[in-house]
């Protein structure tokens, strides 16, 4: 917790600028108590979003911003804090900030079902709402109760208002989104934004003409149409709820060449595996489950072959001593493969018994990262979506050895790597489905092929 004395003087402070989509939906909140902005990926809702909490808190409101899990909040907070500097009274990191005007804004996970009790609001946001905790109704624990029971009251006292944004994410009625989105008995109003009525998209050139920056726009428009699932690209640019019931994610034929499987690449630039651990088997014994791809950008049948696949139901204490076994297997296939950079190393999943492996890999100088927090913290189905495109695209492929390889676990004898994607289902709400394997690939797309945050 710090504090700043307070001092004399005019100090300005902006609260950003918005285009011409944000601006209408900005305008809407003035005429509305509570909002859902239900918009598709880069229209810019976080932004607007910041804008509206910064002017309250500017004007000396108590506001609150509220997000899914603690750590998707961490970067608003820090963004806020530099924007208002010179103007904070009391701060504390990435919960609180206290300005000299007599604004506050609080910090919420909704990981916490007591968010917002006992305060009282004048302006909330809650962000990425759609990927709340779902659940039947008022379900104790589930996002519609946390709001009706918890964070709704907090606005009660100053007739508060509330900026409720996210993607879509399916047609689903235990979700909160959908249901404040579509059900006017909640009260809210709806302003739905494509992500092509963000007009500054993409960004223009320094050096680009207006005709030649619209020709790229339009490229670019087209490109996403052509890149994704029809389903996908209705949800995730359109911002649509999209019926998910049935539909098959991620396509074997997509994955294969001329209907076969690709053959060991001669030569590629590198191989790396992904290691995950995380279980809900509810035994003694976790499973754990890995993945070995091999790159190859710059020429072949596709930037992303999946070599082999194994999952295991052993021990923590034992996994320390199968580690040194996956880094054999990597520098075996960095050599099948006469991978220029050899082998690259293992990515694990910092939790359960990841955080183990990664500290004796450490010890034993083993070449081991943590996957990149803001992929682990995503949901399953958020993270399948965000790496369908390069499957969809077939820049992913199985090879022979993984497309053909069985292994017996838990009974049964099959190719758990190939079950595992292929039954894959968005908004699959069996929790008992094995998803380990299905979780490694994922990871491995998005570390291989996505952008510097994984996606």
């Amino acid at each position: 917790m710090s504090r700043r004395p307070r001092t004399s003087g005019t100090i300005k402070i902006s609260i950003g600028q918005l285009h011409p989509g944000q601006i209408a939906a900005y305008a809407a909140l003035r005429d509305h108590r509570f909002m859902a902005l239900r918009c598709g990926r880069r229209f810019g809702k976080t932004e607007l979003a910041k804008a509206w909490i910064s002017e309250g808190v500017i004007r000396g409101m108590a506001c609150a911003w509220i997000a899914p899990q603690h750590m998707l909040a961490q970067e608003v907070y820090f963004d806020l804090a530099t924007k208002f500097s010179s103007l904070i009274e009391e701060s504390s990191k990435a919960s609180l900030i206290r300005l000299r005007t007599g604004g506050r804004l609080d910090f919420w996970s909704l990981d916490n079902e007591m968010v917002g009790r006992s305060r009282g609001y004048q302006r909330i946001v809650i962000d990425e709402a759609a990927f709340a905790r779902n659940g039947d109704n008022m379900a104790a624990g589930s996002m519609m109760a946390m709001w009706e029971r918890a964070i709704k009251p907090t606005l009660y006292d100053y007739g508060g208002r509330a900026l409720v944004c996210s993607n879509a994410a399916g047609k689903d009625l235990d979700n909160f989104f959908y249901n404040i989105c579509t059900d006017p008995r909640h009260g809210f109003y709806e302003h739905h934004a494509t992500t092509m009525d963000n007009p500054l998209l993409p960004k223009r050139l320094s050096d680009e003409s207006e005709g030649d920056w619209l020709r790229r726009r339009e490229h670019l428009q087209a490109e996403l149409i052509r890149d994704n699932d029809p389903l996908v690209y209705a949800q995730e640019y359109l911002a649509h709820f999209v019926d998910w019931a049935g539909a098959a994610f991620f396509s074997r034929e997509n994955m294969l060449v001329d209907g076969r499987p690709a053959s060991l690449p001669p030569v590629c630039d590198a191989v790396f595996a992904v290691i995950d651990t995380a279980s809900k088997t509810g035994t003694d014994h976790d499973a754990t489950a890995v993945a070995f791809f091999a790159i190859n950008k710059f020429f072949g049948v596709a930037p992303l072959l999946i070599l082999d696949w194994d999952i295991v139901q052993i021990e923590g204490a034992i996994l320390e001593n199968w580690l040194p076994n996956i880094f054999d297997r990597l520098e075996e296939l960095a050599g099948n493969c006469h991978a220029r950079r050899g082998s690259l190393g293992a990515f694990i999943e910092d939790k359960n018994s990841g955080t183990i492996l990664l500290q004796q890999a450490r010890r034993r100088e083993m070449q081991a990262y943590p996957i990149e927090s803001r992929l682990t913290a995503m949901g399953k189905d958020e993270r399948a979506i965000s790496v369908s495109g390069y499957v969809h695209r077939g820049l992913v492929k199985y090879t022979d050895n993984a497309f053909h390889k069985t292994i017996f676990y838990k009974r049964h004898s099959r190719n758990h790597l190939l079950e595992q994607i292929e039954s894959f289902r968005v908004g699959d709400k069996n929790r008992d489905r094995e998803d380990d394997l299905l979780d490694t690939f994922c990871y491995g797309v998005a570390i291989a092929l996505g952008n510097s945050k994984g996606f």
